[in-house]
């Protein structure tokens, strides 16, 4: 993976995630964990939309590491007064060794790797999340001791996580069964590379707009936030679309596998897409979803620079 951007996932065999998530247990079981492997390297880390943990983790995984990172709001950017992304790529190129990048268009990334010859990390854009995914991946695999063979129920709005657990579950050989309502499904590419890869790992993809049948004998439920950055003006339409019917529930967790554990990428908004008694409940595993964001940030960074 040395030098290669990391867009969308789909760009990593199942070899590769694997060796990601060998690399994160490996960090992670270290006193932090890991050499100086970004010795003299400098990190540019270009944020259009607000973050907690991703940021946060990016930066810390990158001080662990031994290198510099450079929080860079995108307003305060020249791409804030009109600069493009290619000339942005260009300039940055010169000084940095790599770029993590959180934006609202996919293309901007595209246009970020197509520039710059240091290795983009896409850290969130609308159309993927895939470091996301790969803590997601990494915390199941901590958590259950494997992944093929396992079923991942996600309920809710088929956004950028959604594209990319379709994404990642495939290749690595889990099922998933996604819930959502007709107009708000994920994005017809993700769906389309998510069922060629089932056909190579052997898992199974569906999407469905009824929450039992997708949670039927699944062993992680996962939900994410009804209303994401840049929907704000559409709240009350997509309230009214996904309550009380895709909301996660105890109720819902009846119809999951016994000992099936809850998941959300978090922020999350109690009382909307999951209730106060799952999300703080005893088969949420969300904190430790969120520390291993760090642990996975320090991986991709060390595998990629």
């Amino acid at each position: 993976m040395k030098g290669r951007d990391f867009l969308t996932l789909q760009e990593c065999s199942q070899e590769e995630i694997g060796k990601i998530l060998e690399t994160a247990r490996r960090l992670k079981g270290s006193s932090k964990g890991v050499g100086k492997s970004l010795a003299g390297k400098n990190v540019a880390m270009i944020f259009q939309k607000p973050s907690t943990r991703t940021r946060v983790s990016f930066e810390v995984a990158v001080q662990h590491l031994g290198g510099h990172a450079i929080y860079l709001d995108w307003s305060q950017l020249q791409l804030g007064r009109g600069e493009t992304v290619a000339d942005t790529a260009r300039v940055l190129d010169r000084y940095v060794d790599g770029i993590v990048a959180r934006v609202f268009a996919q293309e901007d990334l595209g246009e970020l790797a197509q520039y710059a010859k240091a290795p983009v990390i896409n850290a969130l854009s609308d159309l993927h999340h895939p470091c996301q995914v790969v803590c997601d991946l990494y915390t199941i695999w901590e958590r259950t001791g494997s992944l093929a063979g396992l079923k991942l129920a996600y309920v809710g709005d088929g956004n950028n996580v959604c594209n990319s657990l379709l994404i990642g579950c495939s290749k690595v050989g889990m099922d998933i069964s996604v819930a959502c309502p007709e107009e708000y499904r994920p994005y017809e590419g993700a769906v389309n590379w998510a069922l060629e890869n089932a056909r190579e790992s052997g898992s199974k993809v569906e999407i469905t707009d009824d929450p039992h049948k997708a949670v039927e004998r699944a062993h992680i439920i996962y939900t994410d936030v009804f209303v994401s950055m840049g929907a704000e003006a559409e709240r009350q339409k997509r309230l009214q679309t996904f309550l009380p019917k895709y909301q996660v529930t105890s109720e819902l967790f009846k119809h999951a596998a016994e000992d099936a554990l809850f998941m959300h990428c978090l922020p999350a908004h109690r009382g909307e897409e999951v209730t106060a008694e799952v999300m703080d409940g005893p088969r949420s595993i969300v904190w430790d979803q969120a520390e291993n964001k760090l642990h996975t940030a320090k991986a991709l960074l060390s595998l990629i620079l």
